[in-house]
């Protein structure tokens, strides 16, 4: 047998055998104790993200992905259609509070039983006219700008909140506004672009500086740092480079500024750059595939046809010189087109000089796979979005109803969760704010010995918002759940009402009262909802079935 052969180092002297790597040592068996840990492999060597605290891996690069989401919203159709679906939902046209003031925790702090659930609906009337008064005046004194009344704004706020990540305001006081056929309350909401906020000078972010947010050393905003006008308004260079600082709130806790953001993370001062930021790439490619297959369809069918000749004139005439042959054949089909306009009515037809023929584009565009993948990106996009992909495209061609009612009820949880945050984190502390003033400037109905607004401001002020209601598929059969529901205990006529209708339980009876006796003042037979005639009689209706 062969001896093996050795290799021998400078000195002379065999060199030691070569011991196996670490890394190839274990290239056969698990290298970490989770996957996702794993650097060695082809598939995840190369994947080492940094790992960014909450502000630093958003702040750095927060305009330039907000410039991209913004102009995503303006030209392209899907996200500006995802933008307003979701405003239309969450949102809609009137976003009011309706007062539920927290009697039992008065009755607790004062030890007055005169705060029980009379008072409290006697009082959230009193307040809901007030707030009537002051978020639709037609003189939109609300507005710092008079140009929105306060529902409109609190729809731009969150507006700002889906494209940009931030809704930001201020609270102004303009007591000059007061006035005889002026604005009754000097409380004025000022919205304000969230680009406005910012470090001065575009600094870095300091121990107690946030992406333009002052914190203290538990990371509370105590102050905000904003600009007097956006860095874009070249009209105003130099308000542009001059920032503000803005109190969170007064020394008695009134709201001055108010921000409103999801966070992602725990420690995190803005947001994050709006609902499109994890699908912008993918979206923005279906724009692009979308704009090249349209191109392509239009020139196929602009160039529909072409006649094709054995000869060309200025090749020939290059390569032959003065051919007569050549020249002669090329005059002649000159010749022959120019005198040959045969027409049947206004078409001209189509005759040949000998050697030509016709040869017709196929339009096979657009390409076999592109709705496919047009449905694959707006999954993506309705997904990322929180809405179902039906809401984000549109086409409800290809769902039935269970199908349909199954993707509205997980975009509605989501829809809810945003509303509730946005009312909470943004309308709430703008409702408290007018309500202080509202103590002043008016005589709501207060037992005697009511604490101070600022003493109970969270009891006061407690509210839930109404946006619009949920709406139907199939009403038939929705709302006879509701009235089981409502029969069993398991729901309410206000919850009805606000969910699937939108509307206040209080204004729909007292409608329905108003109707009854419409009839009755009439000498009309009273319809069978009246239940003039004691306990409800059931019928049974037969639903449609799913298609």
């Amino acid at each position: 047998m062969d001896s093996p052969v050795q290799i021998l180092g400078p000195d002379g002297r065999p060199l030691p055998a070569a011991g196996r790597s670490k890394a190839s040592m274990l290239s056969g068996s698990q290298m970490s104790p989770y996957d996702a840990a794993d650097i060695f492999s082809g598939h995840m060597e190369a994947w080492r993200p940094y790992l960014w605290s909450p502000d630093a891996q958003l702040n750095l690069y927060r305009d330039r992905i907000v410039s991209r989401v913004r102009d995503l919203v303006r030209n392209d159709g899907w996200a500006a259609g995802t933008v307003t679906r979701t405003l239309d939902n969450a949102i809609g046209a009137n976003f009011r509070p309706l007062s539920k003031p927290d009697f039992r925790a008065l009755a607790q702090m004062t030890g007055n039983p005169a705060f029980d659930a009379d008072w409290a609906d006697e009082f959230g009337r009193a307040v809901e006219a007030a707030y009537r008064r002051w978020s639709n005046d037609p003189g939109r004194w609300c507005d710092a700008q008079r140009h929105l009344n306060v529902s409109q704004l609190m729809r731009l706020a969150f507006r700002h909140k889906l494209v940009d990540g931030d809704a930001l305001a201020i609270l102004r006081w303009m007591p000059d506004r007061v006035g005889y056929g002026r604005a009754r309350y000097a409380t004025v909401l000022q919205l304000i672009d969230p680009d406005r906020l910012s470090n001065p000078y575009q600094m870095f972010d300091q121990l107690h500086t946030r992406g333009g947010v002052v914190i203290d050393d538990f990371g509370a905003a105590t102050a905000y740092w904003i600009r007097k006008a956006h860095q874009g308004d070249w009209w105003s260079a130099a308000q542009s480079m001059t920032w503000e600082q803005i109190p969170r709130e007064t020394a008695w806790g009134r709201p001055i500024v108010v921000h409103d953001f999801e966070p992602e993370r725990a420690g995190q001062h803005r947001g994050g750059a709006g609902i499109f930021t994890p699908i912008v790439q993918r979206l923005k490619m279906l724009v692009k595939y979308d704009s090249t297959e349209l191109d392509a369809a239009i020139v196929n069918a602009i160039f529909g046809a072409y006649i094709e000749s054995p000869f060309d004139p200025e090749l020939v005439q290059s390569a032959m010189g003065d051919a007569a042959e050549i020249n002669q054949y090329q005059t002649l089909r000159t010749d022959f087109h120019q005198e040959r306009r045969i027409m049947l009515g206004e078409a001209r037809m189509p005759i040949l000089f000998p050697g030509e023929r016709i040869n017709a584009v196929n339009a096979t565009r657009p390409a076999a796979n592109f709705k496919d993948f047009e449905s694959a990106v707006l999954r993506n996009v309705a997904s990322g979005t929180g809405l179902s992909a039906q809401q984000v495209s549109n086409d409800w061609s290809d769902v039935n109803y269970s199908s349909a009612r199954g993707a509205l009820l997980e975009a509605w949880k989501t829809l809810s969760r945003r509303r509730e945050e946005f009312a909470q984190n943004f309308a709430q502390p703008v409702f408290a704010a007018w309500l202080e003033e509202a103590f002043e400037v008016e005589d709501f109905p207060l037992p005697a010995g009511a604490p101070e607004f600022v003493e109970a401001r969270a009891a006061y002020s407690r509210a839930r918002w109404m946006g619009p209601g949920r709406g139907w598929i199939d009403p038939t059969k929705e709302k006879e759940g509701a009235i089981l529901g409502m029969d069993a205990g398991l729901s309410t006529l206000e919850n009805e009402a606000a969910e699937n209708a939108g509307e206040d339980w209080e204004d729909m009876l007292d409608q329905r009262a108003r109707e009854v006796a419409g009839f009755k003042s009439r000498g009309l037979p009273p319809p069978t909802w009246a239940n003039l005639g004691g306990m409800p009689s059931r019928q049974t209706v037969t639903a449609p079935e799913d298609s």
